[in-house]
């Protein structure tokens, strides 16, 4: 199938198989969620303290709003109340990942119900992630403690996607200080994680007393002078967003130019490796940055002008990795499976998650669909 296939029918029977797999796994996953990777195929369920937790909600979220229904209201519940306790008993919330697990529960409560307490949740988080704001660096640390020499002024790609919590929470308060403070994050980010070549870094570290660059490292890369997948989808989306929320044009070259070298290095059936150095071989696929780079080129694409010529192009790439994930890589054949994508990588250099499903990769997925379903306004 090519994307000229790409029907509203065709979409709605990709919809309804992964609306059919929430709905089945609503009793196993009602207060716990799915775990960050599937083992042989089947996620267990966890208590909400991982960084990943959000991805089910989101996930059911996007199911309501495709359904319009009241269906999924007393799971979307349950799911909520865990996350007012994680948040006012302050469990495991020592990391920019603030921004992923409340912009797909509070920010989404609100955008798609008009919760004004889940609006409160959301503004209580971003105040949390602001503490890791180091002003010197006028970065956002990753991981870890702030004082702790091995994460400190640490900076990752990811964060690009932690930023549109404290936006969001600009828009609400009418406090300028969360924007601030993720612009200048972002600034950063684009300055010194995205190499001459447009690869990136996964991690930079940046010295927090005098404000100075040092050095980039990877975490979950081939190696520090490679590109990671994932990486690369995150950067392509979380720069584009940047750049919704400040009107910096230069964020939209940045995403654009993140979306070239991803595209250069993808394979025949344009699912990529989970390394971008990879382009053939035996190596694993990393199904789950493939579903993030579609979000990612369908924003971008939506935010560029009709006059530049690559906006087409990043929609019809979009559309044909798309494509070849419904084809070659869901679940539709896996009877055994509670997840949506196959063939997904967490960490291949620590061995987790790899060749599995990645329960982030599932909702991006969805997010996917919906984006090319209706008009569909982001959580992020």
């Amino acid at each position: 199938m090519n994307r000229n296939c790409i029907t509203k029918e065709w979409l709605k029977e990709e919809l309804d198989f992964v609306v059919k797999k929430i709905l089945e796994n609503k009793r196993e996953f009602f207060e716990k969620v799915p775990a960050a990777a599937s083992i042989e195929q089947r996620y267990p369920a966890e208590d909400n303290t991982y960084w990943t937790a959000s991805f089910w909600v989101g996930m059911l979220f996007l199911a309501k709003e495709y359904m319009e229904s009241n269906e999924l209201d007393e799971i979307i519940a349950s799911q909520m109340n865990q996350f007012k306790k994680r948040l006012d008993e302050n469990i495991e919330l020592n990391t920019h990942d603030i921004g992923f697990l409340y912009s797909l529960s509070s920010v989404a409560d609100y955008r798609v119900t008009g919760n004004e307490a889940a609006k409160e949740m959301a503004v209580e988080a971003a105040d949390k992630l602001m503490t890791r704001y180091h002003p010197k660096a006028k970065i956002i640390q990753a991981w870890g403690d702030l004082d702790d020499p091995e994460q400190q002024g640490r900076i990752i790609i990811d964060c690009n996607m932690n930023l549109p919590l404290l936006y969001f929470a600009s828009q609400v308060t009418g406090d300028d200080k969360y924007k601030d403070a993720a612009y200048a994050h972002g600034k950063q980010a684009a300055k010194y994680i995205i190499r001459p070549d447009d690869s990136t870094y996964h991690t930079y570290y940046m010295d927090t007393v005098s404000g100075e660059p040092k050095y980039g490292k990877t975490a979950q890369g081939y190696s520090d002078d490679s590109c990671w997948a994932r990486g690369q989808a995150w950067g392509i989306y979380g720069f584009t967003l940047s750049y919704l929320y400040t009107g910096d044009t230069s964020f939209l070259d940045a995403a654009s130019r993140l979306a070239d070298y991803f595209i250069a290095h993808l394979p025949k059936d344009k699912v990529c490796y989970w390394d971008l150095i990879f382009t053939s071989g035996e190596e694993e696929r990393d199904s789950s940055a493939a579903a993030i780079a579609v979000c990612g080129l369908l924003e971008l694409s939506k935010q560029l002008p009709l006059s530049n010529p690559k906006k087409d192009r990043y929609n019809r790439v979009a559309a044909e990795i798309l494509v070849s994930l419904a084809n070659n890589y869901t679940t539709k054949n896996t009877l055994a499976s509670n997840g949506i994508l196959l063939h997904a990588v967490y960490s291949k250099p620590d061995n987790k998650g790899v060749d599995e499903c990645n329960i982030w990769g599932d909702y991006f997925y969805l997010e996917a669909l919906m984006r090319m379903y209706k008009s569909w306004y982001p959580y992020w």
